[in-house]
């Protein structure tokens, strides 16, 4: 039986109905916290609604296929999954699904401990959200990539609060890009700006705007610092850094 959450008090926007394709550690942080704010949550794996009867009484969401998921959030979707599966999900996935529905990526690259090595990610020439939105043939908005999943599951702080950790927010789509901010500070963070897909390298794994839990004006300074055009120096140095996390994670028993 599904479980639901009341609605919090000082909610103020209206519930929206979102699909989450990929119930992993982001899918089902997200669909904790979004169901906890009174959304209408539709959640999806690849292996079948059947599945999720745990993560549907863990997160009161409801189970769907990915199919579902992509016509059933009408207000916004979010593809988390990992991101050698991308080319994976159904080639017609979003046919009916109106332009003006935001779609999130929250992908990360780990060629070493999950995703293998990918050419086009290798050379920098594009962005991780960049190669997606090209598989998914539509814009994404990229976000909730680099914040862990745990931290993630717990509720946000009210805006002005002490500690209210920053998360930056990189689409092509402007009108997305504001309905994605609007919720990320609904969910209790600040939304920061991070530009165009082509500047999302800056919170891509081995930078310092990765998994670092920023407030608004530290990540701002960051952003301002690494410049919007990646350089080739950069790309190396990320790259070599997410190698070496990757390392240290493969050497604690880390799984993706």
């Amino acid at each position: 039986m599904r479980r639901h959450h009341h609605r919090r008090t000082n909610q103020t926007t209206q519930p929206m109905n979102i699909g989450i394709i990929g119930a992993g550690h982001i899918g089902s942080a997200l669909a904790v916290r979004l169901t906890s704010l009174g959304h209408n949550v539709y959640i999806a794996n690849s292996r079948g609604p059947e599945t999720l009867k745990d993560v549907e009484q863990k997160t009161g969401a409801t189970a769907v296929t990915a199919e579902e998921a992509a016509q059933r959030g009408t207000d916004l979707i979010v593809v988390t999954i990992p991101l050698k599966n991308i080319p994976d999900l159904p080639k017609d996935l979003f046919a009916g699904v109106p332009a003006e529905v935001p779609v999130i990526d929250t992908s990360n690259y780990y060629p070493m401990l999950r995703d293998g090595q990918m050419p086009e990610l290798e050379t920098g020439e594009l962005t991780e959200s960049g190669w997606v939105q090209q598989q998914l043939g539509r814009p994404v908005v990229k976000v909730f990539n680099n914040i862990l999943a745990d931290h993630l599951a717990q509720p946000g702080k009210p805006a002005g609060t002490s500690g209210r950790v920053a998360l930056p927010v990189a689409s092509d789509d402007a009108a997305a890009k504001q309905k994605v901010m609007q919720l990320v500070e609904e969910l209790g963070y600040d939304a920061i700006d991070a530009g165009s897909l082509r500047e999302s390298w800056r919170q891509q794994p081995g930078g310092p705007i990765y998994c670092n839990d920023l407030p608004a004006d530290q990540l701002r300074e960051q952003l301002q610092r690494l410049g919007t055009k990646r350089t080739p120096e950069q790309h190396a140095e990320y790259l070599a850094n997410q190698h070496q996390q990757e390392q240290a994670m493969a050497a604690q028993g880390i799984k993706l």
